[in-house]
């Protein structure tokens, strides 16, 4: 009996080898990656059939891109590869990112068949690696490197901190954004500390959310619109082109998306998040400056035939008295209004003088006052 678990083990062993040396096969151009095409070395904006990049060439032509090219330079990691973290990479897959990492540790099961995704021969294969073999036969020209283990663990956080900062296009250097697609605190902690995105989350524990025997529902409509929001503004990001969001919402019920500007805190808790928004400063600050020339917009109506000017009844010392007091916020977070001061009443004194008169007297006086 030992001998045969020996065996198995010794052979299992020769398996991953073989796999690991296909994989960097394919990575360096020996193959067509699964696919049913070759490789293709550049894109072309050749309009045919037979090129898969001519629509998103098109970019170019039509102005919104200047360099769709570029898509090929950058690497991106998803961590979480479930409802919205595989149609987001199958999405980055067929616009031709560069390289893709992902980080999962689960398995598909048939329960995942309400997703865009996986598919049900692949039930009991993980997550990863079923990833991995449908996108290499969508796009083999893409390169891709899988993780099948849990980021959260001792075990397992520094070899992730390590492939998000050295795995990049170019080996030995850091990848150039990582998309959080997880569905726990715990990982988005993690990921917060290594390279953080902008994660919103309330300060409890997301599994008291979940009940025993009552899984969470979901729709394939609401993963797809989410994971395509999340990747439009990547390609957004990357390409430089359209306005990127900070913070955009979808609440499917009322078909209502919510935006905002959001900045990290810089009295954070976390101090790697506070580590990290110093570095940023510093990167951004030696980056070369652009001088904006800002042009005088031309005064309309300053003078006019009709002599009318526009005078304001309310003077910046009557505005400011108005107003309430300001609390000391963070940068970038602002209020929408103040409760303006609170003023002693000014009631006119009636001074009554002993004039001999009746009290009806007065009230008369009162009234006609």
């Amino acid at each position: 009996m030992a001998e045969a678990v020996e065996r198995l083990q010794q052979r299992v062993e020769e398996l991953e080898r073989e796999l690991a040396q296909e994989r960097r096969r394919r990575a360096l151009g020996g193959g067509d990656g699964g696919g049913g095409r070759a490789r293709i070395e550049k894109m072309s904006p050749e309009v045919v059939d037979s090129n898969p990049y001519s629509r998103l060439m098109a970019l170019k032509r039509m102005g919104i891109v200047s360099d769709y090219e570029k898509i090929r330079t950058f690497a991106v990691a998803i961590v979480g590869v479930g409802g919205v973290g595989s149609v987001t990479a199958e999405m980055l897959t067929r616009c031709g990112i560069g390289k893709l990492l992902l980080f999962d540790y689960d398995k598909v099961e048939l329960a995942n068949m309400n997703r865009l995704f996986f598919q049900p021969h692949q039930a009991g294969l993980s997550k990863v690696q079923a990833a991995e073999h449908t996108l290499r036969n969508i796009n083999p020209d893409v390169l891709f490197e899988v993780h099948n283990y849990n980021i959260t663990t001792v075990e397992n956080f520094q070899h992730f901190m390590d492939r998000i900062s050295n795995g990049g296009l170019e080996e030995g250097k850091s990848v150039d954004l990582v998309l959080s697609c997880v569905d726990n605190f715990e990982a988005r902690m993690t990921i917060n500390t290594c390279a953080p995105p902008l994660v919103v989350a309330a300060n409890i524990d997301e599994k008291t959310l979940k009940r025993e025997g009552v899984c969470a529902a979901s729709l394939p409509t609401t993963m797809g619109v989410v994971a395509g929001i999340l990747v439009q503004n990547v390609l957004k990001f990357l390409l430089n082109f359209g306005t990127v969001s900070f913070y955009l919402g979808y609440n499917a019920m009322q078909d209502f998306f919510p935006t905002m500007s959001m900045k990290p805190n810089p009295q954070c808790d976390d101090r790697n998040c506070r580590k990290q928004q110093e570095e940023y400063k510093k990167k951004v600050a030696a980056l070369p400056r652009q001088e904006v020339v800002q042009e005088e917009e031309e005064i309309i109506h300053e003078d006019n035939e009709w002599g009318i000017e526009l005078v304001s009844e309310v003077s910046e010392e009557e505005l400011k008295n108005s107003s309430g007091l300001v609390p000391d916020l963070p940068e970038g977070i602002t209020v929408a209004y103040t409760i303006p001061k609170k003023q002693e009443d000014s009631v006119p004194e009636l001074t009554v003088e002993d004039s001999g008169e009746s009290l009806e007297d007065l009230m008369a006086k009162m009234k006609n006052m």
